[in-house]
């Protein structure tokens, strides 16, 4: 059944009618959880990018750089460990990392080039504003 807000189809597969029916439909339950654990890390995604736009707003009062290379080493480290202990491979766990951190780094950039004189309040460039917060 096709999701009414999103048109999304949770059945959707190019392999129906393809495979035995009893395991379209394990195949489907275990899409179903998939899509639980996506949403679910849409949502934790956003409430971080919340919590680093908070960041990036004091940052920008207080005059401070963007990227705190000390700290963003430190949180790859600690992510590599997590993603050891839950048998995850720590290089696409850093990956992941590195590629959030360097978003939020392009936020608090856009934050604090948007708290200069003479720019207080104007819009922020529509790529420069985050649908999400920043880290950092």
């Amino acid at each position: 059944m096709t999701h009414p807000r999103s048109g999304f189809d949770p059945a959707a597969s190019s392999l129906t009618g393809d495979v035995a029916p009893e395991v379209m439909a394990e195949l489907l339950s275990v899409r179903s959880s998939i899509d639980n654990i996506d949403a679910t890390l849409v949502y934790l995604l956003a409430e971080r990018f919340k919590a680093t736009q908070r960041v990036g707003h004091l940052k920008a009062e207080h005059d401070l750089p963007a990227g705190d290379p000390q700290r963003e080493a430190a949180q790859i480290a600690r992510l590599r460990m997590l993603a050891e202990e839950a048998q995850l491979d720590p290089a696409f766990a850093e990956k992941f990392l590195n590629f959030i951190i360097s978003e939020v780094i392009r936020h608090h950039q856009a934050i604090s080039e948007n708290r200069r004189p003479g720019t207080e309040g104007t819009a922020p460039p529509a790529s420069a504003t985050p649908i999400h917060g920043t880290h950092a």
